[in-house]
């Protein structure tokens, strides 16, 4: 019997668990390693779609301050993780190509994005200070999420809202496939993400639909992340084109790391097609009738 009724999972539940997540992986740890940074930043992200998608009812001056305070914690930590996602997408680079590497063995910035560090048993004092902001943001983000009054959202709302995160994808689908720039790919993946963390919420419409297309999305947003991963470390590299100052060995390189961007995106645009196809409704993507909820 198909039923006429279906609940949402919860806004309030769900934003109030990404806050006691965040806080125990920090505790793990005087150093938070790459994983807990890494998790922490997705948890950050997972928080701001959420208070997005609850944006028409939610206090305006509530909203901005918790969005600005969770946006604060991943740029607070942005800088840890940034050298050893060079560090670690570079030395798969010198795997693959061994010979251009050999020839790059006096470049100083690859030298110094590739020199091993002592694991660190002490926080320096940056990182101390930056722990203890983070840790008021998230104690007082929490206190503030306990007191909302987050039980009574709209789910109707909710959808409408769903659809704008959905409207907003297929616009800069649109324009990166007009515009392939990387600051614009940037831009689609993190409405995407958006759009990803977002449908969470709405599994119990057609959960098997849902589940397919979140596992979708996230390999959308994957190789766009190893897309953005190369931009930046070729921003690292201080290469520029034209420049007589470049070695045929470092242009080498750049055209080879261009070949693999071009493999990463290969793999998006046909699922991004599917999902962000123009002219679509967002029902027909996610596969339901909406009776009640």
């Amino acid at each position: 019997m198909e039923l006429d009724y279906v609940k949402l999972k919860e806004i309030k539940p769900a934003l109030a668990g990404y806050i006691r997540e965040s806080q125990t992986l920090f505790k793990k740890s005087s150093v938070p390693d790459e994983k807990v940074v890494h998790d922490v930043r997705v948890l950050m992200k997972k928080s701001r779609s959420v208070l997005k998608l609850a944006t028409p009812q939610l206090d305006k001056e509530s909203f901005n301050r918790d969005i600005f305070a969770f946006r604060e914690v991943g740029r607070i930590m942005r800088s840890w993780r940034e050298t050893s996602v060079h560090r670690e997408t570079l030395k798969e680079l010198r795997k693959d190509f061994p010979g251009i590497f050999s020839r790059l063995q006096e470049n100083e910035r690859i030298v110094a994005i590739l020199k091993k560090t002592e694991p660190i048993q002490e926080p320096s004092e940056e990182i101390k200070a930056g722990l203890e902001q983070i840790a008021d943001i998230l104690n007082r983000a929490g206190y503030r999420i306990r007191f909302q009054s987050l039980n009574r959202i709209d789910p109707q709302l909710l959808i409408k809202e769903l659809e704008r995160t959905y409207t907003k994808v297929v616009d800069i689908y649109l324009t990166c496939r007009n515009k392939q720039k990387p600051d614009n790919l940037h831009e689609f993946r993190k409405k995407s993400k958006d759009f990803l963390y977002q449908l969470w919420f709405f599994r119990p419409l057609n959960a098997s639909v849902i589940k397919a297309l979140e596992k979708n999305l996230d390999s959308i947003t994957r190789n766009l992340g190893k897309y953005n991963d190369l931009t930046q470390l070729v921003k690292a590299l201080g290469y520029k084109y034209p420049d007589t100052a470049n070695l045929p060995a470092m242009d080498e390189l750049i055209v080879k790391i261009r070949e693999k961007q071009d493999k990463y995106l290969a793999k998006v645009w046909p699922s991004a097609y599917e999902i962000f196809c123009p002219g679509q409704k967002l029902v027909n993507v996610l596969g339901f009738k909406l009776l009640m909820i």
